[in-house]
């Protein structure tokens, strides 16, 4: 009863978060959606990929049950997975990210929690897990970089949240206010 209720509390996380990662695309430029938007590169469509790739080997490779997506070898990570080239269409990458959750939600229905992976690229003696565990480490990564996307999205344009259907129209005045009176709560902490 536990191992199921934790499979679909666990596999229903992973759901909304994919789509959550997805919505932040939603609505922005070909130039928005790929430019460098922190020191380090981070971009929204890179994300989409990155978060893509990322589950494809969990799911694929560590279960032996390899994507049927093109994946270089995870020997070979340049960290070409975080950003969109020239070549690359946002609805391929997009597409991408969907088939990978057909693959990745078959492996997830198929398997028992406790069905055996071997993860090569995490240290010794962590190689040897479970789907349980590779679950919470892909949602962990799904959450981490949807939280990501939050940022830069708001960012870009000022739109948050999870759901297109929980946005509210921005009140930029009341927004001001608020950032205002955080700001003046930082400026008296500061040494004196």
């Amino acid at each position: 009863m536990i191992d199921t209720f934790a499979k679909d509390n666990l596999h229903g996380r992973l759901r909304r978060d994919r789509e959550a990662l997805l919505w932040k695309l939603d609505g922005l430029s070909e130039y928005d959606a790929r430019r460098p938007l922190t020191a380090t590169g981070t971009n929204l469509l890179g994300l989409v990929k990155h978060v893509a790739t990322v589950e494809a080997r969990y799911f694929g490779e560590v279960f032996d049950r390899p994507s049927p997506e093109s994946l270089p070898r995870w020997q070979d990570y340049d960290g070409s997975d975080l950003w969109a080239t020239e070549d690359e269409t946002r609805d391929q990458i997009i597409g991408f990210y969907r088939r990978t959750w057909e693959h990745s939600d078959a492996t997830i229905s198929e398997l028992p929690l406790d069905a055996p992976g071997h993860v090569p690229w995490w240290p010794e003696p962590h190689t040897n897990t479970n789907l349980f565990a590779v679950m919470v480490h892909v949602l962990g990564e799904s959450i981490r970089h949807a939280g990501h996307a939050d940022i830069l999205r708001e960012g870009l344009d000022g739109r948050t949240g999870l759901r297109a259907e929980n946005e509210r129209e921005i009140d930029e005045e009341a927004r001001a206010a608020y950032c205002a009176k955080i700001e003046q709560a930082a400026w008296s902490a500061r040494p004196a």
